[in-house]
């Protein structure tokens, strides 16, 4: 594979370029996020691995400059900033895995792997449908009988799992899984009150409902 390795640590980019070296990838090393979107943007690469913490452009906003270009490169954010917060931030600005410092290199080489043996995301993917609700995802936009729709980084997180997964139920397990990442159930109201939240955003100024409440199992979306 070839990787760029976006780190503006020159032990930490030596350790991994290193690593991955002795398992046969070819490896480019970068410090600067702007240095990183032209070569991303004018060569090809496998995997792509990125600090947040970089001097000039960061690497959320060269994440979302590839993004909006319609660059797919798999992105598996490397830092220091390990936070449940800093890792939906980084999954939302286009990531697609999340690493935290310090880390164990086995554990990178994994991961990278794993990001390789994902399809790439195809151009008709990044925009999910329901009925007159769109959602672009590297936009970022969401539109409803083209009105635009001012979302919020989570009720945009749900509302994308939801149309991810339309027609079928999401529990409120699961949304407190993939939207806000917490593994075990807090007794907090948190899912129903975004999910009030984003009914009155996408469905309540318009004709028909969207999102509907399956009692006792969970929530859906359907045209």
């Amino acid at each position: 594979m070839r990787i760029l390795v976006v780190e503006d640590d020159p032990t930490t980019a030596d350790y991994i370029a290193e690593g991955l070296r002795q398992e046969g990838h070819a490896v480019d090393l970068l410090a600067q996020g702007r240095d990183a979107l032209v070569r991303a943007t004018t060569e090809a690469f496998d995997v792509m691995i990125v600090d947040r913490m970089l001097p000039g452009l960061d690497g959320l906003s060269l994440v979302r400059a590839l993004r909006a270009a319609h660059n797919t490169t798999p992105v598996l954010f490397l830092t220091s900033l390990g936070g449940v917060d800093d890792r939906i931030e980084g999954l939302n600005a286009g990531g697609d895995d999340y690493l935290v410092k310090p880390f164990a290199f086995g554990e990178l080489s994994a991961r990278v792997a794993a990001l390789a043996r994902r399809p790439q995301m195809k151009e008709a993917e990044t925009v999910l449908m329901a009925g007159d609700l769109r959602m672009d995802l590297l936009a970022r936009r969401v539109t409803r009988a083209g009105q635009d729709i001012d979302l919020l980084p989570r009720e945009f997180a749900l509302l994308e799992q939801l149309l991810r997964r339309k027609g079928r139920v999401l529990t409120r397990t699961m949304l407190l899984e993939s939207v806000w990442d917490i593994r075990f159930d807090p007794q907090t109201n948190v899912v129903e009150t975004h999910i009030s939240r984003l009914r009155a955003k996408v469905d309540k100024p318009f004709e028909h409902e969207l999102i509907k409440t399956v009692r006792g199992a969970g929530y859906r979306i359907e045209a």
